[in-house]
């Protein structure tokens, strides 16, 4: 019944998500997920998703089904369809570490799966190099380093070698240092998954995604626009 009331607003409707977080909220108090009930955050990213709000999808479909990576990666690419073409890592990351910081590493596996698939089938203009081993298979971009990271990234995390989580941040910390705004949801990510201890302040899981993803305190995300970030150099491979 609740599906069926918010289907039934009208796209734009202001007290739509008023309605979703009371939702989520009850959902939380009677059910089994403290979090709220991931069916109904996937139905709710969902309708966001479709509706160009990128952020409020974000929100709920990191918290939904194993369904909500495709939609979430989806969301993020169209998102970026109206960015420049070197911003593509930016986009790709918001797919990624919200699962990765709620401790679902298959479904960031699958946002990035899906958000390269279709990078690689839509935009001829940007190389790709596919490079395989006994492991693992991955897509090398050479004129974008940062795509390249956090592919090597979710390699890394079940092999959960702090040593190599470090070398990995240190060789594309220009990179990373360039975006400015993904060192919280790293030194997040090195302590969950590298055991390398970040200082205590608060809840920083919810903190960090409430900072990313505009759902904790605070003032409220602006509307989408273009990341403004200089285009990284060219790499042979990086």
């Amino acid at each position: 019944k609740l599906l069926t009331i918010l289907r039934a607003f009208p796209r734009g409707e202001p007290t739509k998500k008023r309605f979703v977080t009371e939702m989520i909220h009850w959902s939380s108090r009677v059910g089994e997920y403290p979090l709220g009930d991931p069916e109904l955050h996937h139905a709710a990213g969902s309708i966001f998703a479709e509706e160009c709000e990128p952020y409020d999808a974000e929100r709920h479909l990191a918290l939904g089904t194993k369904d909500s990576p495709e939609q979430l990666a989806r969301c993020e690419y169209e998102w970026y369809t109206q960015d420049d073409s070197h911003t593509a890592p930016l986009y790709a990351a918001r797919a990624i570490f919200p699962y990765l910081l709620v401790g679902n590493l298959r479904s960031a596996n699958k946002a990035h799966l899906i958000f390269t698939s279709r990078l690689n089938s839509a935009n001829n203009s940007i190389s790709v190099q596919e490079v395989s081993s006994k492991s693992s298979d991955m897509r090398v971009y050479p004129v974008l380093p940062l795509l390249n990271f956090l592919g090597l990234l979710l390699l890394a995390i079940p092999r959960g070698s702090s040593d190599l989580f470090k070398q990995l941040a240190k060789h594309y910390a220009p990179h990373v240092k360039e975006v400015g705004v993904w060192d919280d949801a790293l030194a997040q990510i090195g302590e969950m998954y590298f055991g390398i201890r970040i200082p205590r302040q608060g809840n920083p899981l919810f903190d960090m995604m409430g900072s990313m993803m505009g759902f904790g305190g605070g003032s409220p995300k602006p509307k989408p626009k273009k990341a403004e970030v200089t285009p990284p150099p060219a790499a042979d491979v990086d």
